[in-house]
């Protein structure tokens, strides 16, 4: 008989919770009981799971002793006051939040990439799903340092309101609603209103003057692709409900005359998908891959100011590649290495 586990989603009302749920039903994840968490104002609410109708239920009210996975969806504050309360308890965790990922004991895992750090275990009983935008990042970067050494990164973002979470999609619904009725455009969800705008601020300003979220991106890619790369960002939050897209500028230390052995390397990535025939009718969109699992390269192309020097396109969808699926393939992960999870827990149950 298969081995199923009992899973607990915790923010599920939230957009990666809800995302999770969905993407744990397509993918058949071998679950023997589904347990929704959320906070205390969405409790008895129901979900639906595969033939099922779950109630929503309170953290307090769960034991983890006898939760196999949590998957935590419910932000940095949350993953900081019980994330390592729930793996003491025997419990294995997929962080989303950006909580744990930079911490020296914690796998930051693509599992395309450096799934392999995962072969012989973590004994902290939780692992970290990297930012929506590092993860296709990451996975282009990597499919490139298999043609030359990266010499120098730099990376425009387009970045959809999906991101800040279901207010924020929300609030783009009703400002534009507003702005189409000549009722104005109300600010209370960015710093300035995002219908027929954009913002170039993504999170929080930094003394350094970058946003924590540039900050991210930066310090995650160099974990995962373990290495100190010289890479800048900026952050741009778009009208745009789902879809992250970025403008990627690679320098390598030796650019290939043929671009098939570009387009060759990224297509040897699982989950990269090159879309690239030069033809305007091809270009890529946030539109074209909502509910897609690929990461979408596209207008793959040299630079010619610059020696050795490529640009790209890079388009994904936020809520599963960059968030909900990311975790789950993790989760995958872990029972194709060890089924009984001994190797991941901190208590072997």
């Amino acid at each position: 008989m298969k081995q199923e586990y009992n899973v607990a989603i915790i923010g599920v009302t939230g957009s990666a919770g809800m995302s999770t749920l969905r993407i744990l039903e397509e993918r058949n994840f071998p679950i023997k009981s589904l347990v929704p968490i959320a906070s205390d104002r969405s409790v008895g609410r129901i979900v639906s799971f595969k033939d099922r109708n779950l109630p929503i239920q309170a953290f307090s009210s769960v034991d983890f002793s006898k939760i196999d996975f949590a998957f935590l969806c419910a932000g940095s504050k949350f993953s900081s006051q019980y994330g390592e309360a729930i793996a003491k308890a025997g419990c294995v965790v997929i962080d989303k939040s950006p909580y744990f990922r930079l911490f020296p004991n914690v796998p930051l895992v693509v599992p395309e990439i450096n799934g392999n750090l995962l072969r012989n275990g973590n004994k902290s009983g939780i692992i970290s799903s990297p930012n929506c935008i590092t993860i296709p990042l990451s996975m282009t970067l990597a499919a490139l340092r298999q043609v030359s050494p990266l010499r120098r990164v730099v990376v425009s973002t387009y970045q959809s309101v999906s991101g800040a979470g279901r207010k924020a999609i929300d609030g783009l619904y009703n400002q534009t609603k507003s702005v189409i009725s000549n009722m104005g455009n109300s600010d209370d969800i960015f710093p300035k209103p995002i219908a027929f705008n954009v913002l170039p601020l993504v999170g929080h300003i930094l003394d350094n003057g970058q946003t924590d979220e540039e900050e991210k991106i930066i310090q995650e890619s160099k974990k995962i692709l373990q290495e100190d790369l010289e890479i800048a960002v900026q952050c741009v939050r778009v009208p745009v409900f789902i879809g992250h897209s970025m403008s990627v500028l690679c320098d390598l230390d030796l650019l290939p005359n043929d671009m098939n052995i570009i387009r060759e390397a990224f297509e040897v990535i699982e989950g990269i998908l090159v879309v690239d025939n030069q033809e305007e009718e091809t270009i890529v969109t946030p539109l074209d891959i909502q509910g897609d699992d690929s990461v979408y390269v596209n207008r793959i192309r040299v630079n010619p100011q610059w020696d050795n020097s490529l640009q790209y396109w890079v388009v994904a969808d936020n809520l599963r590649k960059g968030a909900a699926l990311n975790s789950v393939q993790i989760a995958e992960l872990l029972l194709e290495i060890d089924p009984t999870l001994s190797k991941f827990s901190v208590n072997c149950k």
